[in-house]
């Protein structure tokens, strides 16, 4: 269940064993999600960044693709639900020997859902075309708009989370009012735009050494933006962001038309369903606990992974991994060793993660990287962004378009992809 970095790893491994494979997402596609930003801010298209299932696994025979949403489980059954099917159809059973859930996460909104409709944020391929829809109208209607308090407010733009998301799309917003449309506009000066980067911990990048945290800061005040660490949102409306002390001391309301939310998770609603059908336990960001070998409790056939699972080890103590692409593509790679091992009449050992790191880019030439305790900053971080994202990107045809896409834009400064394409309902 789920055609994402850790479901996508797990059929990649199965697809030379002897075993039938059946693959359901209610996407066609891959979607590389360290990358939707850059198609949120017009650096790169929606295909660049995504690859069709079918596709991926055209070659292998014992790989089925459905498309559909699993909408439940019966896992005494040994089967799934699947729903939305294209054909209209009803919903289907479909049985399984080993399951492995790869159901992923959302953006949490905190218990205030009705600030999502203000503050899209850019986990998937949809609201990342809105929030880029956002982005490019702002500069559109500041353009026409005759009253300057109004016209300030169409040029604020808030990031709210600055994690490596948060701290990227920030960048990304800076150099866009800063060098891809200086110049196109004739009653607006772009480069006085105001880029506010929101975050409630103490520093950007809380995940990174404070020494990095630091040097990012400075990279991001270079470029424009306006870090505002230590402060939590209390609303958004149409109109403005306000934020307070973290300790929720006097506010401050700042006029910005366009917000955008890349801070915390929640884990898919599919966690909830597992939980009830085990008995497993959840956290309070709704992940399901799961125990060292990715194994639901009373159910070693039932593997879950990814952003949505709470790993324990053998002590029944919960394991710190971070949220991140790396953990759940190694975990789908063990889910399908452990698939193989017990296969053979073996039990597989605890899942063990490997850190290799973090990355985080802010602009052009600028970026900072922690490598088992490697610190760098500046070009080289940058040029290992660039490979590593390249190497983890899907398919030989993405990586060689994404590489001329981001050369020509570095010696350009330009963009490719700054199209404002509008829903069919909003027209």
């Amino acid at each position: 269940m789920g055609g994402g970095f850790g479901g996508l790893q797990a059929v990649r491994k199965l697809r030379r064993a002897q075993v039938d494979v059946t693959l359901i997402d209610r996407r066609n596609f891959h979607l590389f999600q360290p990358l939707v930003y850059q198609v949120a801010t017009g650096a790169l298209s929606a295909g660049e960044i995504s690859s069709p299932l079918r596709g991926i696994f055209k070659d292998d025979e014992n790989v089925r693709v459905l498309l559909g949403e699993v909408t439940g489980l019966e896992l005494a059954a040994g089967q799934v639900i699947v729903d939305s099917l294209p054909n209209g159809g009803d919903a289907r059973k479909i049985a399984y020997d080993s399951l492995v859930v790869a159901g992923g996460s959302s953006y949490s909104y905190f218990g205030h859902e009705e600030w999502r409709r203000f503050a899209p944020e850019v986990k998937s391929l949809e609201s990342a075309l809105d929030v880029r829809r956002r982005i490019l109208t702002a500069f559109e209607a500041a353009e026409i708009e005759p009253d300057p308090a109004r016209r300030d407010a169409w040029l604020t733009f808030a990031v709210v989370g600055a994690g490596p998301t948060g701290v990227e799309l920030a960048g990304q917003i800076a150099e866009i009012a800063r060098d891809t449309l200086q110049g196109d506009f004739r009653a607006i000066d772009t480069r006085a735009a105001r880029i506010l980067l929101i975050e409630r911990d103490d520093r950007v990048l809380p995940l990174f050494p404070p020494k990095l945290s630091n040097r990012a800061a400075r990279a991001l005040e270079g470029l424009g933006v306006t870090p505002l660490t230590g402060r939590a949102v209390v609303a958004i409306d149409e109109e403005s962001v306000t934020v307070a002390g973290a300790a929720g001391d006097e506010s401050e309301r700042f006029p910005a038309r366009t917000v955008v939310w890349a801070a915390g998770v929640i884990a898919s609603e599919i966690a909830s369903a597992l939980a009830a059908e085990s008995g497993a336990a959840l956290d309070r960001a709704g992940r399901v606990a799961v125990g060292p070998d990715l194994t639901l409790p009373g159910h070693p056939e039932v593997i879950a992974l990814g952003d949505m699972v709470q790993v324990h080890d053998s002590q029944g103590r919960p394991l710190q991994l971070p949220g991140v692409a790396p953990v759940a593509m190694q975990q789908g790679r063990y889910a399908a060793r452990a698939i193989t091992t017990r296969l053979r009449g073996e039990e597989p050992p605890p899942f063990h993660y490997v850190d290799k790191g973090n990355l985080a880019t802010i602009g052009r030439a600028k970026a900072v990287a922690d490598i088992k305790g490697l610190q760098l900053s500046g070009f080289i971080a940058w040029i290992t962004w660039l490979f590593v994202h390249l190497f983890y990107l899907i398919g030989l045809q993405n990586r060689i378009l994404v590489f001329i896409r981001w050369t020509f834009s570095f010696v350009t400064r330009g963009r490719g992809a700054r199209i404002i394409a509008w829903p069919p309902e909003s027209r």
